[in-house]
């Protein structure tokens, strides 16, 4: 009788390049794409930040104009619509070279589904001005711009010419909770995402004005929503704490010597306590618009770390997961 394969399987490989020379190129437009987009979300957390959002009332021309006066809020508000037209210039290019470059079909996909993020962001963010900021469409706004930014991420991994190696040793896992540790920790981190980002929008930044204690107290007087909003993001950041320390824990007790999982979880943990450091500053500096900036910026670090070591994870640890697996030799009963 067959015996059954007991995990799904899938190549991730498929097959090659048609010149080795084409590879190289994807995965570097990935890695331009993926820098501007930090830099992207940079200049939008500038714009919040220093409540210039309105400083450009219609769109998608400013003032009428294409290029208006450079000065005041419009800078932060129209330097963020330049930089976001530049990205989606560059990711029209990068999904188009991989498209045609890529024997991958799978990565194809990946690459269109970056570019219809990206498409979907500049109409939230149009939106977002004529409809004068509603809360909810900002709040999206903000959530998908880290989701474009994972997809450049998955981009930089997938095309990397490591990524072959990744999942050759992938077919041959040891046994490790590290994946499930690492997904888990990146579905907190969204959350807590999410958290900061109704922080933001309602303007609850310094509902509660002291740090580490909330009023003096552990626990304030939870009679407003933006102080219920803003414990809660704190709540959720010592949630996100444990997490990162669990996995911390299982990379390094299961795979100490592997740098593909020990880099990104160490970068993880490092940048976890910056993290907490620039969240109190925050507060301590009454929401100074450049430590604000970077607490969101490094926030969006923190999360593109945990889905590189998640991605890597799944390649790495999990049976049938994220490598093609060859096929469970047949037994047969006399």
């Amino acid at each position: 009788m067959r015996r059954r394969q007991r995990f799904p399987t899938y190549d991730w490989s498929e097959s090659t390049y048609r010149t080795e020379s084409m590879r190289p190129w994807s995965h570097r437009l990935a890695w331009v794409l993926c820098g501007a987009t930090v830099v992207l979300l940079a200049a939008g957390a500038l714009v919040t930040s220093t409540g210039s959002s309105l400083a450009v009332p219609d769109w998608p021309l400013a003032y009428g104009q294409l290029f208006p006066p450079m000065v005041g809020g419009i800078l932060y508000e129209h330097g963020h619509r330049l930089i976001a037209a530049f990205v989606g210039l560059l990711t029209i290019a990068t999904a188009g070279w991989i498209w045609w470059a890529e024997p991958r079909r799978w990565v194809r996909w990946l690459a269109v589904a970056a570019l219809g993020a990206v498409v979907v962001q500049g109409v939230l963010g149009g939106i977002t001005v004529l409809l004068l900021l509603p809360k909810a469409v900002s709040i999206g706004h903000a959530l998908l711009a880290q989701g474009f930014c994972l997809l450049t991420v998955a981009l930089v991994q997938v095309t990397a010419a490591r990524w072959d190696g990744l999942v050759e040793r992938g077919r041959h896992p040891p046994r490790s909770r590290a994946a499930t540790w690492a997904l888990v920790t990146l579905a907190a981190l969204v959350l807590e995402l999410l958290l900061g980002a109704i922080v933001r929008h309602f303007n609850a930044g310094l509902a509660i004005p002291d740090f580490p204690l909330a009023y003096g107290r552990l626990i304030p007087p939870l009679s407003a929503f933006p102080i219920l909003i803003h414990f809660l993001h704190r709540l959720g950041a010592l949630v996100v704490l444990g997490l990162i320390g669990g996995t911390l824990w299982e990379v390094f007790r299961r795979h100490g010597n592997d740098p593909a999982l020990r880099r990104p979880a160490t970068a993880l943990g490092w940048l976890l306590a910056l993290q907490i450091l620039l969240g109190g500053a925050v507060i301590w500096t009454q929401r100074a618009p450049t430590i604000t900036t970077l607490h969101l910026v490094n926030g969006a670090l923190l999360i593109a770390t945990a889905a590189v070591l998640s991605l890597r994870a799944l390649v790495l640890t999990t049976p049938g997961g994220a490598a093609s697996r060859a096929p469970t030799a047949e037994a047969s009963e006399p």
